[in-house]
């Protein structure tokens, strides 16, 4: 969109963009310069790459002490991996994710979303905070070194702890729960439902919802044990009592029943449902190139008030001049020579 990739636009609001060379002297000696004058120093590269450049951390560290410098790679220090390149799906593949995210029997698939990039930028975030409470107190800063392998494999929750208590890697299920009985995707006349009974009284609720209240003295089904054991008897019963009807149907039956339930919406669906406008999860930023532009605002909220209004994605090395006058106070002739010496774009 005007030049713009969806990645861009995505990863961009609110940033300003300058380009440097740091394999020229100049562009080395201009980012030591802004390290000097800020918080916190994010870098994605590799291990190593940042000292080989001139900034390292213990570089930067010496003329701001302060700093907080923030290093996101693939597999950190001391992995076996370390020097590997990473990408979301690498990252996705070793940390066994993969092998549950499929239905059984199926090849193992992908998440549909970028985890293993976002999982290292959330932690990271986490880090960073930590560290600026932190040097409140002391006035020092702090290394954090996020590796995306690590996120991932710590945002494994309870499958995890499955493998330790068992000894056996959890197995995929699809939509559906390795302890909880019902629960996940169930076919109705014309798509799906979701489902989930996460406590007796939800699946007291279920079985009255489905009319079959008989279903809750059955000893097959009565409690959670007999109904995980007894799966494969309990959900043909379900699939086909849920058949009779279209999705409308049940979704408006399940809330009324107060039972957890859900529609599987596609991405734009979702995007254009009422939740998301009443929440405001939607802005409308004004590009000078591309005009309007509408991109999804973070979901954090402080006193009810969400994140301040964004700024559109900068077009690449748009503030080139803004950051090296405002900041670093080079002159006019400064900056046209770095453009000439292409330290800049």
């Amino acid at each position: 969109m005007g030049g713009l990739s969806h990645y861009y636009i995505a990863l961009n609001r609110s940033k300003k963009s300058i380009t440097l060379d740091l394999k020229t002297p100049e562009g080395v000696k201009i980012a030591q310069a802004l390290a000097a004058q800020c918080d916190i120093v994010l870098e994605n590269f590799r291990p190593g790459v940042m000292d080989r450049l001139g900034l390292g951390y213990e570089t930067l560290k010496a003329v701001n002490p302060a700093l907080i410098y923030c290093s996101i790679t693939g597999f950190g220090k001391n992995s076996p991996y370390e020097d590997k390149p990473a990408f979301d799906i690498v990252a996705q593949a070793l940390s066994g994710i993969m092998s549950v995210n499929c239905e059984p029997g199926q090849a193992p698939n992908k998440l549909g979303i970028p985890l293993g990039d976002m999982a290292g930028s959330i932690f990271s975030l986490f880090g960073v905070l930590a560290a600026l409470h932190e040097r409140n107190s002391t006035g020092r800063g702090r290394h954090v070194e996020i590796a995306m392998l690590d996120s991932l494999i710590a945002m494994q929750g309870y499958l995890s702890q499955i493998y330790f208590v068992t000894g056996q890697s959890p197995q995929p299920v699809g939509t559906q729960h390795p302890n909880l009985v019902p629960y996940g995707a169930f076919p109705t006349l014309d798509g799906h439902v979701i489902v989930a009974c996460l406590t007796e009284r939800f699946w007291h609720n279920f079985a009255r919802c489905l009319e079959r209240p008989d279903l809750i003295e059955d000893p097959r089904f009565a409690f959670y044990e007999a109904r995980l054991l007894n799966r494969d008897e309990l959900e043909p019963i379900i699939i086909g009592r849920m058949a009779d009807h279209d999705t409308a149907y049940w979704l408006e039956r399940l809330t009324a029943f107060d039972v957890p339930n859900a529609p599987i919406l596609s991405i734009g669906e979702a995007l254009d449902q009422e939740h998301v406008a009443s929440r405001g999860l939607i802005e409308t930023v004004k590009h000078p190139v591309i005009g309007d532009l509408r991109v999804v605002r973070g979901p954090i909220r402080f006193d009810g008030d969400g994140p301040a209004p964004a700024s559109p994605p900068s077009l690449l090395g748009e503030d080139n001049h803004e950051v090296l006058s405002g900041m670093l106070g080079l002159q006019e002739a400064e900056i046209e020579q770095l453009r000439r010496k292409t330290v800049i774009l």
